[in-house]
């Protein structure tokens, strides 16, 4: 039976109807399963191909035209993916059961997008800051916290002087506390030992972790503890036990950590887009220059496995080569 682009297949919509409810799966993963089968169909309706017969070379072909488009390596393994689970579907289907629909009965020899594979994703280095720019973006928060002396810059500046010192997820750091909770109702994701100089987060997996304060965050922290303070006992904010708060006493959202820590990059003169992770990273890469210590960093930011700790090492290669490019009196030998 032939479709047009208005029509989506009925066997696509079939599909989709017991993902949704045989297996429950998210409005948003419905969303891009939809799309990607979706593609596939107007991909075969430009060739006059009969989607249940497709073959391997009309596969090839259209993950080809998704490549020649310009389409990510990802957007095209995730499209495989989809159409080989319909595919999958279909296999393991009797369409037979389907006749009183006016479905025909149809049986395919074998999955098409089989042994189909997407172009190989090229591995990024996560993006950071160098130790200049790092420095540069903290300075600026400091400066305006210590001209303005309000709630949003005093505590803008204990944020990325904690994030730069600690390299803790965005998460991590909104679920800190003032002081550690053990109540059953309000247990506390995290809190600081003002005293230890240390912070404790949970992160990924449920798991805890402790990680030290540089001395110049603590200063941050504890000149935002005293403003915070001051806030909550004349009543100008609801009593809080959050150390992040807005000026309406509620724990600080992470959208407004994003867009202050933005704008303050721009103020600061930062030649690009500067997010909370990315402190992350230049905390870890930063560290790892200095002490080339990967299990410590690991530990630091609290990765499960250390292969995701080791990109870091790439970055960290990059600094030394320009480091031994500046410094060694050979190494530009034989370059000029």
């Amino acid at each position: 039976m032939s479709q047009t682009l208005a029509e989506t297949h009925p066997l696509i919509e079939e599909y989709l109807h017991e993902l949704h409810v045989l297996r429950q799966l998210s409005p948003h993963t419905l969303k891009a399963y939809r799309m990607d089968l979706s593609g596939l169909q107007a991909l075969a309706l430009e060739d006059s191909v009969d989607l249940l017969s497709a073959r391997n070379t009309h596969i090839r072909r259209w993950a080809g035209r998704l490549h020649s488009k310009a389409k990510s390596s990802r957007t095209i393994a995730r499209a495989l993916s989809a159409w080989r689970g319909w595919y999958d579907w279909l296999t393991e289907r009797d369409m037979r059961c389907d006749a009183q629909r006016g479905h025909a009965s149809v049986k395919l020899a074998a999955n098409p997008v089989d042994d189909v594979k997407a172009p190989k994703r090229l591995k990024s280095l996560p993006k950071a800051l160098s130790v200049e720019q790092a420095l540069s973006l903290i300075n600026q928060a400091v400066k305006e916290a210590q001209e303005k002396k309000d709630l949003e810059t005093v505590r803008d500046a204990a944020i990325i002087d904690l994030l730069y010192s600690s390299g803790l997820r965005l998460s991590e750091l909104l679920g800190i506390d003032v002081m550690q909770s053990k109540d059953r109702q309000q247990e506390s994701a995290g809190w600081l030992d003002w005293d230890g100089a240390e912070v404790t987060v949970l992160g990924k997996g449920g798991k805890r972790r402790s990680v030290p304060i540089g001395g110049p965050a603590l200063q941050s922290l504890r000149v935002w503890r005293e403003l915070r303070d001051q806030v909550q006992q004349v009543g100008q904010a609801p009593v809080s036990n959050a150390l992040f708060i807005s000026a309406t006493g509620a724990r600080l959202s992470p959208r407004t950590v994003q867009a202050r820590l933005r704008t303050l990059a721009l103020r600061a003169g930062l030649p690009t887009h500067v997010h909370p992770h990315m402190m992350r990273h230049s905390f870890a890469s930063h560290v790892l220059q200095s002490s080339q210590d990967l299990r410590a960093v690991q530990e630091m930011l609290g990765h499960a496995s250390i292969a995701s700790t080791q990109i870091y090492t790439s970055l960290d290669f990059q600094h030394l080569a320009q480091a031994y490019d500046k410094a060694h009196p050979r190494a530009k030998a034989g370059k000029e």
